[in-house]
């Protein structure tokens, strides 16, 4: 399955280009009207969904009309079609929708309206081909123009172009081939990983302690409280500044979860794991009855990120039933369940003594619990196995010490800064 990723790219277009760029944009703007409005009808079992129907009926009129690329005819019929099955859906589930309008300016690009260079793109229009600077982050640190833009390894496909404000930015797809097939995992190393609402926000089955939730909800309220002052103010001034926060904290804390699904990823490529398994959330009102809708979106968002990460590398993302994951012994000779195991951070089993931290003992029975679905699934995961931070642990119980653990960061009980 090909991995793909977007990335928008600002461009800087020669002003004496902009009077043919903005006629592109209007006349893609009425091609795709005008497909719309022959496809449109009142009865939605009429309306004209198949893009073959609207290219028979409407191609010859839109070449005639204005002075588009074929191509840029082709993806226009293509949005017109893609918007009026979506119209079509809504009103067959009995929502009230109207003929597709297009507005705004934008334009799709394909391989043969755009061609990718290093430092500048060119671009076809209604009057020739006009060239355009990228404008990159002068430090690219982080960013996704130095994780994919020029990686050799990634492809850049299909564009749109946007105008807001008298800019320009190119909304570009990029694709590559992943390491691995993820639907062909049933086998290979897992990597458990526990979310938490205290302490570290994640542990993982190797012993690894990342982030620190405690800091994630402290921002939380301090946010909230700033938030709450503000609104008992009530003017305009408050008004904008609760914005202006708000936009911080979200780029704050959305920065910070995807450093730590980052660093899940990090780990689990340095263990050659095949998957990364965390609990179900479905139910996670009544399994943590702290948990507020930022730590339910927190724990969420962590796990979209970890799996858009992990997809890249070919590592599949699944999820687990939750029971019992903090009660149970994860010795792999043992396996005793009793709530009263835990207490706080401290987890001794009853049955063998032994002692381990409660969080990392929750991500050892998380990566447990899907290693166990593969062995008795079928065919496959005999060579599965649980990723822990002394070794390996076998489906069959089998423990292998790992030969080298100097490699590993950090101790079980840190946290790593993120």
């Amino acid at each position: 399955m090909t991995v793909v990723r977007n990335i928008q790219v600002k461009l800087d277009v020669p002003a004496d280009a902009h009077s043919v760029l903005d006629a592109t944009f209007e006349q893609f703007r009425e091609a795709a009207q005008y497909v719309a409005d022959y496809g449109w009808a009142d009865d939605p079992c009429d309306i004209t969904t198949d893009q073959r129907v609207l290219n028979a009926a409407t191609y010859d009129e839109v070449r005639a009309q204005t002075d588009l690329h074929s191509n840029h005819v082709q993806s226009a019929r293509r949005l017109a079609a893609e918007a009026l099955a979506n119209s079509q859906d809504r009103l067959f589930e009995g929502a009230t929708t109207s003929k597709p309008t297009f507005r705004g300016s934008v334009v799709v690009y394909g391989h043969r309206t755009i061609t990718y260079n290093d430092e500048h793109c060119t671009l076809a229009t209604v009057d020739g081909r006009v060239r355009a600077d990228y404008v990159t982050p002068a430090d690219e640190t982080g960013t996704p123009f130095e994780e994919y833009w020029d990686r050799e390894e990634w492809e850049r496909k299909e564009a749109t172009l946007h105008k807001r404000n008298g800019e320009y930015y190119l909304h570009v797809a990029i694709e590559k081939e992943p390491e691995t097939d993820v639907s062909t995992v049933e086998n290979g190393v897992v990597l458990g990983v526990d979310l938490n609402v205290d302490g570290s926000l994640a542990v993982t089955s190797t012993g690894q302690f990342l982030g620190n939730a405690d800091l994630l909800n402290h921002k939380r309220r301090e946010y909230e409280r700033r938030r709450g002052r503000l609104q008992q103010t009530g003017t305009r001034s408050a008004h904008l500044t609760i914005q202006r926060v708000g936009n911080r904290f979200g780029r704050w804390s959305d920065d910070y979860l995807h450093r730590v699904s980052k660093a899940i990823v990090q780990e689990a490529r340095q263990h050659d794991c095949a998957a990364i398994a965390f609990e179900d959330l479905t139910n996670i009102c009544e399994r943590i009855s702290s948990a507020s809708k930022f730590q339910q979106w927190a724990f969420r968002t962590i796990q979209q990120y970890t799996e858009y990460k992990a997809e890249e590398h070919g590592i599949l993302v699944a999820t687990v039933a939750p029971a019992y994951t903090s009660q149970r012994c994860s010795h792999s000779t043992c396996g005793f369940t009793h709530e009263h195991n835990r207490d706080g951070d401290e987890f001794e089993c009853l049955e063998c003594g032994k002692e381990l931290h409660a969080d990392y003992n929750a991500a050892r029975n998380i990566g447990w619990r899907l290693l166990q679905g593969w062995h008795t699934s079928g065919p496959g995961g005999a060579d599965c196995q649980v990723a822990l931070k002394s070794g390996t642990l076998h489906a069959n119980g089998e423990f292998t010490p790992a030969t080298d653990t100097g490699g590993q960061s950090g101790s079980p009980l840190t946290s790593p800064p993120l």
